[in-house]
């Protein structure tokens, strides 16, 4: 085994307890961008410091001269100066340099280099109620669970927009989503918003077709739709517990493609505006989705560019760049798609601040993208192929977790000045009040699985934590965007305090926050921090209570051995126990042995809205008092995952005494 130990290498006496093998290919795969014994430039690759903060750049100088540096500002203005050559020779950057990305550059006799510089705030945006101590709360959702009369089987922005329009009558200050990315329009069956194709567009399913101007203006689109058989599919759609995507994916397509040929005779500056603007990122979705239809209508493959004809696989390629040329205007068609879910994406945005809700809804970042997306596509360079992410062994999963998703290099993130980074981040703040990151400790390590080796014989590798989370304050202050960290599992020392330096919102859930065998006091969490009971990887209240997350479990085979499974029913027991004996302290519950009723899940969320963080979260499923989860994590294809639909409208839900008075009591818990 090589002794050269790679830079981002999380710990670096990690060869203690690798398997040599694995070891060695992911060194392998780390090394394949780098060149560990050349000589060192003059400038690192990229500098991020703090507004106002004194920063000294050290310089690798050979000879003795004098060296010219110019800093170009991003409004364009220059500052420059110059310093003396020695092997000892450092750079005193100006304090004054304004917020924002600038560009260093460095003159000498020999060779010129560049240098990014990102100034940053000291933290992230905070709402003005959040920094009078305020407490907030809300709903978390996922999008497609939403029944309404008028949607086409899975929830969409129009039923967002008369959700928010009820719960804000309620007092209630934001919504949260389930990841919105691009999913497989081609493979309407891939439907995990944790498995995207792309994190920088929009999840075409959510349109509100009713919405669109086209589809209503056009004479076909109207006799297709109010066709007995369409209307008799879109109401079976709608009644169904489970969203059918293939079905409603076909019919979303359908009527989209006829209100395109409508909106193609019409005035057309505003979508070329958008083209223009979105600039090559729109074109490569585009041209993914477009290339993704012709490979799935033709070859009958569904499963991403890796399943390609080779001279696809390369958006870089003399065959994609043919087929743009001559399926034009099906790649318009997709971005027109694009073009149409944020405008009402942005019109839902609209539409919470006109309500006063101090936040609105937050988005959710996926911790990465999938192999054969549009994203590890057009660039793989950055995306590293050859290992994908996942977790380390524990209790549950004791060979690990592989997610399928790629990786970003982290050198190459560095060499582009953290540019994709940025884009990123960028694309998800836009249109929302918060984002919340999911798996944020990805942003100081991630656990990398080399292709072909066993979850358990992965690497974690090391990210600039301090560099991501100083660009995520930078972004947030100019989106006013609240961040939501998502920290849980073996969290690395120190994170926690630098997401509470930097404003940056934890996550907690009750279930997990436990003190010396017993539950913390509601008035021991920390104010920073978004706390709720459940999450779209845990069972409902009801589920929780019963023991039916360990029912599918078991009948799905995701636990290791049936001693795992019983060690963990016994400490179901213990912590159900206990959590009775804090809620008592504070409010009396119904006995539960006979059933977990409404009033009971109602109770419940009653007291955790009594934590002392900055936002409560609470979740429809626990209004309704539903047994069936959203995800079992775990499985794939042997549980409906992402399909599970509420078990009311949201006219319904809101109309329900019960529920009535469970969020009118929140807000006055929360407003107290």
């Amino acid at each position: 085994m090589t002794t050269t130990i790679n830079p981002y290498f999380y710990d670096p006496n990690i060869q203690e307890y690798a398997n040599p093998s694995a070891f060695e290919k992911i060194e392998k795969i780390l090394n394949a961008p780098l060149d560990l014994q050349k000589t060192p430039k003059i400038l690192p690759l990229v500098k991020v410091i703090k507004e106002k903060q004194a920063v000294e750049i050290p310089l690798f100088f050979a000879n003795d001269d004098k060296a010219r540096w110019i800093i170009t500002l991003e409004n364009g203005e220059q500052l420059t100066g110059e310093i003396e050559k020695s092997e000892e020779a450092v750079l005193t950057l100006p304090k004054d340099l304004p917020l924002g990305y600038h560009t260093l550059l460095l003159k000498t006799e020999e060779t010129e280099e560049n240098c990014s510089l990102i100034v940053t705030p000291e933290k992230a945006f905070q709402p003005t109620l959040l920094q009078q101590q305020k407490k907030l709360w809300g709903a978390f959702l996922q999008l497609y669970t939403l029944r309404s009369a008028q949607n086409w089987g899975v929830g969409d922005f129009g039923d967002l927009k008369q959700f928010l329009a009820k719960i804000a009558e309620y007092g209630a200050d934001f919504v949260g989503l389930n990841p919105i990315h691009a999913l497989f329009p081609a493979n309407p069956e891939g439907a995990s918003p944790y498995s995207p194709s792309s994190r920088l567009w929009q999840n075409i399913i959510y349109i509100d077709i009713n919405a669109v101007e086209a589809f209503k203006q056009s004479k076909k689109a109207q006799e297709w739709f109010n066709a007995t058989d369409i209307q008799q599919q879109l109401a079976e759609l709608r009644a169904r517990d489970y969203v059918d995507y293939s079905t409603v994916t076909k019919l979303k397509l359908t009527a989209l493609h006829f209100a395109f040929e409508q909106f193609s005779t019409e005035s057309q500056a505003e979508f070329n505006d958008f083209i223009e603007q979105s600039g090559e990122s729109l074109k490569i979705q585009a041209t993914f989705d477009a290339l993704h239809q012709h490979f799935s209508e033709q070859l009958g493959l569904h499963g991403g560019w890796q399943d390609w004809t080779e001279e696809y696989q390369n958006y870089q390629s003399p065959k994609v760049a043919e087929f743009q040329q001559t399926q034009a205007q099906l790649i318009r068609f997709y971005m027109w798609l694009q073009f149409i879910a944020i405008q009402q994406l942005s019109e839902c945005d609209h539409f919470a601040k006109s309500l006063n809700m101090p936040i609105g809804f937050y988005r959710d970042l996926a911790v990465g993208v999938t192999n054969n997306g549009a994203e590890t596509w057009a660039d793989k360079a950055l995306f590293v192929q050859e290992a994908s992410i996942g977790a380390p062994p524990d209790m549950l999963a004791p060979n690990g977790q592989g997610w399928g998703l790629s990786p970003m290099h982290p050198h190459i993130l560095a060499t582009r000045g953290y540019q994709p980074f940025i884009e990123l981040v960028r694309a998800n703040m836009k249109h929302c009040g918060a984002l919340r990151i999911d798996h944020i400790l990805g942003f100081a390590r991630m656990w990398w699985v080399a292709n072909g080796e066993s979850a358990k014989e992965g690497i974690y590798i090391r990210y600039p934590l301090d560099d991501l989370l100083s660009i995520l304050a930078l972004e947030s202050q100019r989106h006013q965007c609240l961040i939501i960290a998502e920290a849980l599992g073996t969290v690395p020392e120190g994170i926690l305090e630098s997401l509470e330096e930097k404003g940056i919102l934890a996550y907690n859930i009750f279930y997990f926050e436990k003190a010396e065998n017993s539950y913390k006091s509601l008035e021991d969490y920390p104010y920073q921090a978004m706390t709720t009971l459940s999450t779209h990887d845990l069972p409902t209240i009801q589920g929780y209570w019963k023991g039916y997350d360990f029912e599918l479990g078991e009948k799905f085979d995701t636990y290791p051995s049936k001693a795992v499974l019983r060690k963990l029913k016994e400490e179901r027991s213990y912590d159900r126990l206990n959590i009775r004996t804090a809620v008592e302290k504070v409010m009396e519950l119904e006995p539960n042995e006979v059933g977990i009723t409404v009033k009971f899940t109602h109770q419940l969320q009653r007291y955790v809205a009594h934590t002392n963080s900055a936002l409560f979260g609470t979740q429809p499923e626990d209004w309704l008092n539903m047994l069936e989860p959203v995800n079992i994590p775990g499985t794939s294809t042997e549980y409906p995952n992402w399909r599970r639909k509420l078990s009311a409208t949201t006219e319904q839900i809101f109309a329900n005494p019960d529920i009535q008075k469970l969020l009118t009591d929140i807000n006055t818990i929360r407003k107290k």
